[in-house]
């Protein structure tokens, strides 16, 4: 029986099924893979979120990566406020658009280029337009798991609610777009390598998550993502990273930095507008220049660039680029880390834990996890038993196994030692 009540988000939901579909805007949140109805948030502040039913839960969702500040930062929300007043959008270039792309240009040297959109589905299916613009090519290579999108074409095993669902296919998509994306088991260079004996001269590029973060938290094997890096360079074929979750997760020059890997494109999201819809593409200058109006290769937004998504944004990389508050960012989710690792252990339980930065995911499981095959082994029941006990006793985790979960800077002490206590409490009830 729920500890919580959640009268009023039951209703909601009820309600919502008759006018949205699922009762639900993104699919993961219907908590089908789980189990229950999902709740109904009323507000959020600090590491904490409050449903309409007056539960407060500590959270590691975190809109899904971007609120690495936490919930309603002041120094946000100040700014958004003046940028209000000021209006909600132009359609016209802004000086805002300028100095964040200055900002994403420094912490990421290998976007000479950017490109402001509204979303990391534009961000994906653009660069993916400009790399195929560039090179006169018609194939993408792509890996099992990873989720660019819902973008015609990359809904090929792909991850999040695809993987969550085990639809990794999705009806409405044309044969024509996807016979064009060849689909590969993530750390296995070798059948990359094969495909591009064979096939490069057909292939635009490659794009990965390069930490898969929408099967969980999936590191590259060592030697992963320097071979594709050297194998693209040999083929000439496009290399993308999406850094839409990794993106100033994994170090504030995202995977690419904490990897020593330098990408021919790079697409961001989440992060960069402080929790506002917002995404980016860029990369080398000779690839950008095919991008309209420099060049043939057509993407356009009249929101793209909207000078409240750039406020967030800007107040947010102010306040994480400072060394001595991202160190603090990382020494916040080592203690989770080695909390949750600790309740398990002493549970009894087996799991298997990874970290990548701030983001993380704890899989129920005694094998390694290291692709998209071996994440789907883990015991996904066990991880919905899990779930819902830590939402009764306040904590907030992703509503599936093949989530990443993120940390803020709000987040305390206090709360990592709650969600410990929390975390062996339920290990033990399950």
């Amino acid at each position: 029986m729920s500890r919580l009540i959640h009268k009023k988000s039951t209703a909601l939901f009820n309600k919502a099924k008759r006018i949205i579909p699922g009762g639900v805007n993104s699919p993961v949140r219907a908590f089908r893979a789980v189990g229950g109805n999902p709740i109904f948030i009323e507000s959020a502040k600090g590491s904490k979120i409050y449903d309409v039913d007056g539960n407060a839960y500590i959270d590691y969702v975190l809109s899904w990566g971007p609120m690495i500040l936490g919930h309603s930062h002041p120094a946000v929300v100040r700014a958004l406020q003046k940028a209000c007043e000021k209006g909600t959008s132009y359609g016209a270039p802004t000086p805002l658009e300028v100095e964040l792309a200055g900002m994403i240009r420094r912490a990421y040297p290998s976007m000479e280029i950017v490109r402001m959109v509204n979303s990391g589905t534009e961000a994906t299916m653009s660069a993916i337009r400009v790399a195929r613009g560039f090179t006169g090519r018609d194939k993408v290579i792509k890996f099992e798991g990873c989720y660019h999108g819902h973008a015609d074409g990359l809904l090929v095993k792909a991850g999040s609610g695809a993987a969550t669902f085990g639809v990794p296919d999705s009806p409405g998509v044309p044969k024509d777009y996807a016979k064009n994306t060849i689909t590969l088991p993530y750390n296995d260079l070798k059948a990359v390598k094969n495909v591009l004996e064979k096939n490069a001269k057909d292939i635009a590029c490659i794009i990965l998550e390069p930490v898969v973060g929408n099967i969980g938290c999936v590191l590259p094997k060592p030697g992963f993502l320097e071979g594709l890096r050297r194998l693209t360079k040999k083929y000439e074929v496009i290399l993308i990273f999406d850094e839409v979750m990794t993106g100033f997760r994994v170090s504030y020059g995202g995977a690419q930095k904490a990897y020593r890997i330098k990408p021919d494109m790079t697409c961001l999201g989440k992060v960069i507008g402080g929790g506002l819809p917002v995404g980016a593409y860029g990369g080398r200058q000779d690839i950008m220049k095919m991008v309209s109006p420099d060049g043939p290769v057509y993407q356009a937004g009249t929101l793209s660039g909207n000078p409240l998504a750039m406020t967030a944004g800007i107040e947010t990389l102010k306040i994480i680029s400072k060394p001595a508050t991202y160190k603090q960012l990382m020494l916040k989710s080592q203690a989770l880390e080695e909390a949750l690792k600790d309740a398990a252990r002493r549970a009894g339980i087996k799991t298997k834990f990874y970290r990548a930065g701030s983001m993380f995911c704890t899989y129920f499981t005694d094998t390694e996890v290291v692709d998209y095959a071996t994440a789907k082994k883990a015991d996904a029941q066990k991880f919905a038993q899990f779930f819902g006990k830590m939402l009764d006793r306040g904590i907030n985790l992703a509503p599936s196994q093949f989530e990443a979960g993120f940390m803020s800077l709000a987040h305390s002490g206090s709360d990592i030692n709650k969600t410990a206590r929390a975390a062996y409490e339920t290990f033990k009830e399950i």
